[in-house]
C-alpha cells in the first residue's frame, strides 16, 4: 500500500478527543483515517472542505448513529494535520467547535513558524 499523504497529530486535541471512545468507534475512525492516508482521491463522504475557515477540513465518521467529526489542514502538499474531534449532535457544525479548531490550526502555523525561526537563528 503506497501512502498518499502522511498524517500528524497536533499535540493531544485529537487524543483527548479519540482515548475515551468505544473501540468499535475507535475502529471505525482508524479505518476512515486509513482512507484519508492511502487513497488516492478522499470520498466526499469522509472528508470535506469547510467554506469560510481558510483551509479548515472536516473529516466525517458515521458510526450507528452517531456522528463524529475530526478538524484537520493540509500542511507541505500531502501533510494532514489533525486537530479536534467531536460527536455531532445537531444538523449543523457547532461554531465553537469550528472556532476552537481554527484556534488550534493557528497555533501549529505559530508554533511552526517559531521553531523555523529558531532553526534559522
Amino acid at each position: 500500500m503506497e501512502r498518499k499523504r502522511k498524517l500528524i497529530f497536533f499535540r493531544n486535541y485529537f487524543k483527548e478527543f479519540f482515548e475515551p471512545l468505544k473501540e468499535k468507534v475507535k475502529d471505525k475512525i482508524d479505518y476512515v483515517l486509513f482512507l484519508v492516508v492511502s487513497a488516492e482521491r478522499i470520498p466526499k463522504k469522509f472528508f470535506q472542505y469547510m467554506d469560510g475557515t481558510d483551509g479548515l477540513f472536516e473529516i466525517r465518521i458515521e458510526f450507528e448513529s452517531n456522528i463524529y467529526r475530526v478538524f484537520c489542514c493540509f500542511d507541505e502538499g500531502n501533510l494532514v494535520v489533525l486537530f479536534n474531534g467531536f460527536q455531532k449532535k445537531s444538523q449543523k457544525t457547532p461554531k465553537k467547535e469550528i472556532d476552537k479548531a481554527l484556534r488550534i490550526k493557528d497555533e501549529y502555523f505559530n508554533s511552526k513558524r517559531k521553531k523555523d525561526e529558531n532553526t534559522r537563528k
